[in-house]
């Protein structure tokens, strides 16, 4: 993957014609500040329960956004990066309905999970206590097949996601096609969504296992024989994201987001520095991502010490909360359904209370810090809460995924936030230091400095919030310059 900057986007979210508008929005409006782009799910249905992360048809492009071939057109032009839903599909799916219809005389029977299948001998109350979760309900959903037999299927996230057998020969076929499909459309890399989730096993929390190391590998090795990376997308203890790093091409770096907002609001750069000191370097970067600002990635595990003390956790969020005006607080925990617990739901730009300058310098320290950054559509405008669609849909992460009309596009890039970042992004793409050496200079906590080097060229970001400032120097075979963003 090229080391430029990549858009995240719903393919029908940002702009009025789907796959086709926006690829000409990014080569026209969006010129030389992208050099990728990750499509969130755009298969059939677009608009499940889950924001197209329940598939039906996990090969099938959703006819109102567009086609394979428009995929492909986009890859011509543009590193995609595209999600395969490693753990789940939908229970509308053509496999579950014909499980529905025959029962265990169906061909696809053993493509689904079931709690007997993991538990032979029965679970006990420990057992289900010990599996870890990402939301408050049970991991299981009884359903009725027509013959009246009930099966207990496995369903980490809801009850319209049933969780696959990744081992079983019919879910290794199952994934095996959806890789086949994306290599033939020029995706160049893919992100395993719930990948920490995909294997289970009696006596366990059901999450990260050795054994989920070794399909990850093999999954791995199959992408790369068709020439595409892999990004891992879990939430978890820091160390923990360290240790997967070792494993596969590319991990996200979901400790920066927290991070980053601690930095601002505490006014001390302590401990992101402590963090960048260690942090993967074959990760993707990000603020902001369809789902909420984490806060499990710096947080203690098991007694262990996290990259934030609980105090400094409870500050952020309440920091956040207060920021967005309280508008988080109908988007997060009981007051919306389809949560995750490790996360806030909250713009990134209202997440700092709509802060133009404390803004751009998350923008800048996210592209400064090693690593390919990725740039969520809300946060490229520098999106508000959305809250006439979560209470419509009273789905905590739809307060950060707006449907953009054409109109406010433009209007968007008539501001002078959106400006900056666009400047900004540029120059992340083009200067040359970037391919170079990363370097953390020393400083006081308040402060913060780094410096990317490669023979002649060097650029070097300083934040300093005692004198309150952001400035971007650089230098090239022609001698120094600034960057003005305002």
């Amino acid at each position: 993957m090229k080391n430029q900057i990549q858009l995240i986007t719903y393919a029908n979210r940002l702009g009025d014609n789907g796959l086709k508008g926006i690829h000409k929005l990014i080569k026209n409006e969006f010129k030389d500040a992208f050099g990728g782009i990750h499509l969130l799910p755009f298969y059939f249905p677009i608009d499940g329960v889950d924001a197209g992360y329940d598939p039906i048809d996990h090969t099938r492009v959703d006819e109102r956004i567009g086609s394979w071939t428009d995929v492909s057109k986009m890859s011509t032009d543009f590193d995609i990066l595209a999600d395969i839903i490693v753990n789940h599909v939908s229970a509308q799916s053509k496999e579950f309905k014909d499980v529905e219809e025959k029962g265990v005389d169906s061909p696809f029977f053993d493509l689904f999970l079931t709690k007997e299948k993991v538990f032979s001998e029965g679970a006990s109350v420990e057992d289900i206590e010990a599996i870890y979760r990402p939301r408050p309900s049970i991991p299981f959903t009884k359903k009725t097949i027509a013959n009246g037999e009930s099966i207990n299927l496995w369903t980490t996230f809801t009850s319209n996601q049933l969780d696959i057998d990744v081992l079983h020969p019919l879910g290794e076929a199952y994934l095996n096609s959806i890789l086949e499909k994306f290599s033939q459309a020029g995706i160049k890399m893919i992100r395993l969504d719930a990948a920490g989730y995909a294997i289970k096993k009696a006596g366990t929390s059901c999450f990260m296992l050795p054994e989920t190391y070794k399909f990850l590998d093999k999954f791995a090795g199959k992408a790369k024989r068709l020439g595409m990376e892999v990004l891992v997308e879990i939430h978890s203890y820091y160390r923990e994201q360290i240790k997967i790093a070792q494993k596969v091409d590319f991990v996200y770096d979901f400790a920066l987001p927290p991070l980053v907002l601690h930095s601002i609001r505490s006014r001390r750069f302590t401990e992101l520095k402590n963090w960048l000191e260690i942090s993967p370097r074959n990760c993707v970067t990000v603020l902001d991502t369809h789902d909420g600002i984490g806060v499990i990635d710096v947080t203690g595990s098991n007694g262990n010490p996290g990259l934030l003390t609980d105090e400094d956790v409870d500050l952020l969020v309440q920091s956040i909360h207060k920021n967005a005006n309280g508008q988080s607080l109908e988007a997060t925990g009981e007051a919306a359904s389809n949560l995750d617990l490790y996360q806030v739901n909250c713009s990134f730009y209202d997440a700092l209370g709509k802060n133009d300058q404390d803004y751009l310098i998350a923008r800048a320290i996210q592209f400064f810090c090693p690593g390919i950054p990725q740039v969520y559509y809300v946060g490229l405008l520098a999106g508000e809460n959305d809250m006439k669609l979560l209470r419509k849909t009273k789905v905590g992460r739809d307060i950060n995924r707006h449907y953009y009309e054409n109109e406010e596009i433009r209007m968007a890039l008539e501001r002078n936030v959106v400006k900056s970042l666009i400047k900004l992004m540029k120059f992340r793409n083009n200067h040359p230091s970037f391919e170079g050496d990363f370097i953390i200079e020393k400083s006081d906590s308040d402060a913060l400095i780094l410096t990317w080097v490669k023979d002649e060229f060097k650029s070097t970001l300083n934040v300093d919030f005692e004198e309150n400032i952001l400035r971007i120097s650089y230098s090239d075979s022609t001698g120094n310059s600034m960057l003005q963003l305002f």
